[in-house]
């Protein structure tokens, strides 16, 4: 549906191949989705299926059927945020990924998003390649989180108030190998970086995180970091 100052500012567009990602934009400002339809546009992985301006648009794009792989949204919009439209969003559609993308380095806002099951964070200053990228990663199923906000999150999470944590986590039933994938999941490492890192395959890394969201009762890579990161 074509944008319009008198109707929402939802908007579907065209259809794509499975093998092309698709991208479903939500941001308040007409002008940054307008910006990031052409940047993100021009490559030829990546397809615009639809624009929404709030996160209540952008669940409502997703229930009419507009297709989306992973969902691109702001924090910070008026009558629904990124915050709230992150967790509408992976209660429905738990396989669409979602990618924060803000010019705000709110670290309460990054939590929440987070906590909701958004798979990573990027600021919108960022070279519009770097985007591309982050959309790619977060697609794969990797987490986009920089190691700098990692540590910032475990600073938040491990507050001087939370009792000592004296059990270890093994007794969740991770092993040895499957708690040393766990910790470089929280510190945003992909699973290339953490195959090249422990001298693992790609494919045998996927099976550890298979292993760990099963034992731990867990719903994707974002909340094994947060379970890591509040220990």
């Amino acid at each position: 549906m074509p944008e319009s100052n008198n109707s929402s500012q939802k908007e579907v567009l065209s259809e794509q191949p499975p093998s092309v990602i698709q991208v479903l934009l939500v941001d308040d400002d007409p002008f940054i989705r307008e910006s990031l339809k052409v940047v993100l546009g021009l490559d030829t992985d990546i397809h615009i299926t639809g624009t929404a301006s709030n996160g209540t648009e952008a669940l409502a794009c997703l229930e009419s059927g507009t297709p989306a792989d992973v969902v691109l949204m702001d924090i910070r919009m008026p009558e629904c945020d990124g915050v709230e439209g992150t967790l509408l969003i992976k209660t429905r559609f738990p396989d669409v990924q979602v990618l924060m993308l803000t010019t705000f380095d709110d670290d309460e806002y990054i939590i929440q998003a987070l906590q909701n099951g958004a798979s990573g964070y990027l600021l919108k200053n960022v070279p519009p390649a770097r985007i591309v990228q982050g959309i790619k990663t977060v697609h794969s199923g990797d987490m986009l989180i920089h190691p700098d906000i990692a540590r910032k999150l475990a600073g938040l999470l491990r507050t001087p108030a939370s009792p000592p944590v004296n059990e270890p986590l093994e007794t969740h039933g991770l092993t040895r190998m499957e708690l040393s994938v766990a910790e470089a999941i929280s510190e945003g490492l992909s699973n290339k970086e953490i195959a090249a890192k422990l001298f693992l395959s790609e494919g045998t890394v996927k099976n550890y995180v298979t292993e760990i969201l099963g034992k731990l009762h867990l719903r994707d890579r974002t909340q094994i970091a947060i379970f890591i990161l509040k220990k």
